[in-house]
């Protein structure tokens, strides 16, 4: 699966699809704006999990579709079929509610083949001078398809059935940030336990730096597999511009943070979004991404994909080029440290959907579960 039907690699497709995103000419599962992966169409490309843009303004102008065919579906490039595809079913577990009448879908939905939910809707950041300028979180609470607090015993059921019924391999819980020591990191974590226990399935969840780091302790003690901790951005004059209550977290703190959670739940079990395409200095990016590998962090790149809604709603992505500049340097490292995706228990990093970083790892490694003898790409220096 290194390459496709024109002989492009899988990884340039992937590239330009989260770049310039993909025109729908056949049925489809979307994601809408809000928080998670916004405004996704879910698909697998010759067998390869991705989420690509489907809704936005821009994609009028690309030159990729989506077309349904005799049998399955195809992406065309101008006209030209380049790849085969199948998008996401509907998830069966959607047609079910819980005791007191909550749709499933509005507790957590499927990803490809990840169960994920937002388990506190609400962010003491949001609607303020502090409000994330990427973030949905409050978008999706508005619309309606979700609610503001979901209870332990209600995701718990919905993680049962959606093992049970559509094959869900994992679980990835995030929440907004509370005013709370511990920023919500508790409470996803007891979220995460019920629905392990239920289940069966790893669980990631994901929450800022607590100012106490014996909370990350108490988080593994419930028995969560991975975490998220996310940085966004190693630039400070970015992460000051985008985030302000992460920039007065400080990047520093995040490393000794993500030091102290690599102890406790084991290297490429850590990982932390580093979104590109925000003005940030390339150089200074990549360099911070080396050195949270070093330390046993798995940095998960995704190029920016505006939040319809949030504050940088009529941003774009970045050129494909860009992303690929910094992906083509910080893959073949985590090869070289050995911290890939087929070694993370849950979460985004296992997934790789929403990057193009997983892609890249496969073609890198010569034998072995990850790349099942596909050949090497080249590597920039």
């Amino acid at each position: 699966m290194a390459t496709i039907e024109d002989g492009t690699r899988l990884s340039d497709l992937i590239l330009d699809l989260q770049a310039q995103g993909i025109k729908i000419k056949a049925p489809f599962e979307r994601r809408p704006g809000g928080a998670g992966p916004s405004d996704a169409g879910m698909l697998w490309i010759e067998g390869s999990p991705v989420t690509v843009p489907v809704d936005a303004a821009y994609v009028t102008e690309s030159p990729y579709t989506l077309e349904a065919e005799d049998l399955g579906h195809g992406i065309y490039r101008n006209g030209v079929r380049v790849a085969a595809a199948m998008p996401a079913n509907r998830p069966k577990f959607y047609d079910l509610s819980t005791a007191d009448g909550t749709p499933y879908w509005k507790l957590a939905l499927m990803h490809l083949d990840s169960l994920a939910s937002t388990v506190l809707q609400t962010c003491a950041y949001w609607g303020n001078d502090d409000q994330c300028r990427f973030c949905g979180i409050g978008v999706s609470l508005a619309s309606g398809n979700t609610v503001k607090v979901k209870r332990p015993e209600q995701l718990a059921e919905v993680a049962a059935a959606a093992a049970r019924l559509d094959g869900a391999v994992d679980i990835t819980l995030t929440t907004g940030s509370t005013r709370a020591k511990d920023r919500g990191a508790l409470y996803v974590a007891r979220c995460g336990n019920a629905m392990k226990e239920a289940s069966g399935l790893p669980v990631e969840v994901q929450f800022e730096p607590p100012e106490d780091l014996s909370v990350i302790d108490r988080v593994a003690d419930l028995g969560i597999d991975s975490l998220g901790i996310h940085i966004e951005t190693f630039d400070p004059a970015v992460l000051a511009r985008v985030a302000p209550p992460k920039a007065r977290t400080g990047i520093e703190r995040y490393f000794e943070t993500w030091e102290y959670a690599v102890k406790r739940f084991g290297e490429g079990q850590v990982s932390t979004y580093v979104i590109l395409g925000m003005g940030e200095d390339p150089e200074l990016t990549v360099a911070a991404c080396k050195r949270a590998i070093d330390i046993g962090v798995y940095p998960f790149l995704v190029p920016l994909r505006p939040v319809p809604g949030s504050l940088m709603a009529d941003a774009l992505p970045p050129p494909r080029e860009y992303t690929e500049r910094i992906a083509r340097l910080v893959a073949p490292y985590l090869v070289e440290r050995g911290i890939t995706a087929d070694k993370v228990s849950a979460g985004c990093a296992r997934c790789q959907a929403c990057s193009v970083v997983g892609a890249m790892e496969q073609t890198l490694t010569l034998s072995g579960p990850i790349s099942r003898g596909r050949p090497v790409i080249p590597i920039r220096s």
